[in-house]
């Protein structure tokens, strides 16, 4: 952002001192109102509660609440800020759940990195919330944190960065397909950034019938024969690089027709594309700054190019997905979120695209359509 941009953010930030806020619902105004809020009219409503637990989503703000828990790790593309500059970015996705899911969300910043220790915190919480959305928590600690509370919980819990990236991913891949007469069989795709967006992005691939995956970290191709590999990607090689090859990215993207990068600015140039078959796809999705810029991609020879960004067509955005993730599992009150709800919402997403092109694969966020869709797989 530019001098002016930036003064801008600041001082739209600043005007409120922060993006959300906490207002009663009910009145407050008369000795009778107050007899009914707090002592002795409280009452009633604890009896009823303790009766039965789930008189809680009757009677609080639990049927209408979502826990936004961050300890600033991973925060978007600038690393270990630490909690209390994750803030704004918490702030953020939490006024953007009340703006299109309607649902109350608390940004809770923490300042905690054990996983253990994580784990422990959500299911304190747990009594007053309807759903738990876990952000900006690094990888490999992500994955253990949020399967532990899928497994331990009663309440959804959804890890944005994993799964928000490949709901839009997959939406907008069904549409390329859809515009360049390709089938899933079709598709040999390389996933270059095996964190937790990468690794999920490879998952839904797979379980929607994309089988030919290749995915890689920094240090090249993931296959059997490395054996520096965590769990999770040795994990990811149950249904990705079925050939078991080895070597870099380009030894990974020659011939494929599919790129998808998670990883670092400017990895790749014109000639890179041009290893690729001809009309393919490239999804560079590093920010601020993707893997590779749009025009070069084009002039290498990629027919369709998406990024993270807002100022260039086919923006791959996690906003269109979250609200309405959260939206469906806290109203339908769905205890997990299964990998089938996520296929399905990547499939409903790229259905609100009536007629997708070259530069049109994906919803915009205010489209009417989106949260409709994404809501309607959670159930």
């Amino acid at each position: 952002m530019n001098n002016q941009n930036n003064t801008e953010a600041l001082n739209y930030h600043a005007q409120f001192k922060g993006k959300v806020g906490i207002q009663p619902l009910t009145q407050v105004n008369t000795s009778d109102d107050l007899n009914l809020a707090y002592t002795p009219g409280i009452g009633a409503p604890i009896s009823e509660i303790q009766n039965n637990p789930e008189n809680a989503y009757k009677y609080t703000l639990k049927a209408r609440s979502v826990a936004v828990v961050c300890n600033g790790t991973a925060t978007l593309g600038l690393g270990d800020t630490g909690p209390l500059a994750a803030l704004p970015v918490i702030e953020g996705k939490s006024a953007l759940i009340k703006k299109f899911a309607n649902l109350d969300a608390f940004p809770l910043c923490i300042n905690e990195t054990d996983p253990q220790a994580i784990i422990k915190f959500c299911k304190q919480i747990e009594p007053t919330f309807g759903a738990i959305l876990l952000e900006d928590i690094k990888a490999p600690e992500c994955f253990e944190i949020e399967r532990t509370l899928i497994k331990e919980l009663n309440i959804p819990v959804f890890h944005d960065d994993q799964h928000g990236t490949a709901i839009v991913v997959l939406a907008g891949l069904i549409n390329s397909m859809k515009i360049l007469n390709k089938n899933k069989e079709d598709l040999k795709v390389v996933i270059n950034g095996a964190g937790a967006a990468g690794i999920s992005i490879a998952e839904q691939l797979h379980s929607f019938g994309i089988k030919n995956i290749v995915l890689l970290d920094s240090r090249g191709i993931i296959s059997k024969n490395r054996p520096d590999l965590n769990k999770y990607k040795l994990e990811a090689l149950e249904f990705t690089n079925s050939e078991n090859i080895d070597g870099d990215l380009k030894t990974a993207i020659k011939d494929s027709n599919c790129f998808i990068g998670v990883s670092v600015a400017n990895l790749l140039n014109a000639d890179d594309i041009q290893l690729m078959d001809e009309d393919s796809i490239v999804f560079a999705l590093a920010n601020p700054v993707p893997e590779i810029m749009p025009l070069e991609a084009k002039q290498g020879g990629a027919k369709i190019v998406a990024t993270g960004r807002s100022d260039f067509a086919n923006q791959i955005n996690n906003i269109l997905v979250f609200p309405g993730i959260l939206k469906g599992a806290v109203e339908n009150r769905v205890p997990k979120i299964t990998r089938e709800m996520l296929v399905e919402a990547s499939k409903n997403l790229a259905a609100v695209v009536e007629n997708p092109s070259l530069e049109n694969i994906v919803p915009k966020a205010f489209d009417d359509g989106v949260i409709k869709a994404v809501t309607k797989a959670v159930s």
